[in-house]
């Protein structure tokens, strides 16, 4: 069984086939899917969807990219729809220095806000950084954010960054990337950190791992995430969807 912990059901992309969608990860052995909300159309989204499936939870906050969107009142309501049950983690946050959207500064106080609610809630983050390792590191380590812990998603940074976040409480998710070519970065990561310390995820409908790269995600990909890991740890798959399984329940305290 695997557990794609990092997906994006409610994305326009799935409009007309979600439940195909949902079917076909079912068929693979996907056995939960932790869906990402990360503005006020993809929230209302996931809530919809944790109520409508048993197998899915959410994770819901405001994305780097569009923080210059992000008021006071929308962080209220986040922490308002936290409440319930099946919202597993605030996320995902960060930064996001590729696009240009908001500046730096907005993207930054954003951030922590975000870090500052889930201590509140006592929830673990879920981290969005591109482009910005240096930053990221620095924030999560000056707000504490250790104290909730947290997932690097789709962890695309060095061997050295990883092992400072798994300092910092944090579990490396490693996605489709993993499995291209010339992914030097990803591949080392999940070939020198234990298998204790990671997770697997498609963050589809975007990041299609090697055979469908640059076609549409979708979680019953992501057994071929763990089978990459699997042949770079020299390992079998059962053991890698086993062991990522297992930490993922235990890091969301998943009641399955």
């Amino acid at each position: 069984m695997f557990i794609d912990t990092h997906v994006h059901l409610n994305a326009d992309q799935y409009e007309e086939d979600l439940q195909a969608v949902i079917d076909r990860a079912l068929e693979a052995k996907v056995e939960t899917m932790v869906v990402i909300g990360f503005d006020r159309k993809t929230i209302e989204k996931t809530m919809e969807l944790i109520e409508q499936y048993d197998f899915v939870y959410g994770v819901i906050g405001w994305h780097p990219v569009d923080a210059i969107d992000c008021t006071e009142e929308d962080l209220q309501w986040i922490e308002q729809l936290a409440a319930h049950p099946k919202i597993v983690g605030i996320g995902e946050m960060g930064l996001d220095y590729y696009w240009d959207k908001s500046p730096k500064d907005v993207q930054q106080a954003l951030f922590r806000k975000q870090i500052h609610l889930a201590q509140k809630l006592n929830l673990p983050i879920i981290i969005h950084n591109r482009d910005a390792t240096g930053d990221v590191v620095q924030i999560l380590r000056e707000e504490n954010a250790a104290s909730v812990g947290g997932i690097m998603h789709c962890f695309g940074g060095s061997v050295e960054t990883a092992r400072e976040c798994i300092a910092m409480n944090f579990m490396i998710s490693l996605g489709g990337p993993v499995t291209f070519k010339n992914a030097r970065l990803p591949k080392e990561v999940a070939t020198e950190i234990p298998l204790a310390h990671l997770l697997i995820e498609t963050d589809a409908p975007y990041l299609a791992p090697h055979p469908y790269r640059g076609k549409r995600n979708e979680p019953a990909f992501v057994p071929l995430v763990a089978e990459e890991i699997a042949k770079l740890k020299n390992l079998s798959i059962e053991e890698v969807a086993q062991a990522t399984t297992a930490n993922a329940k235990k890091f969301f305290k998943l009641d399955v």
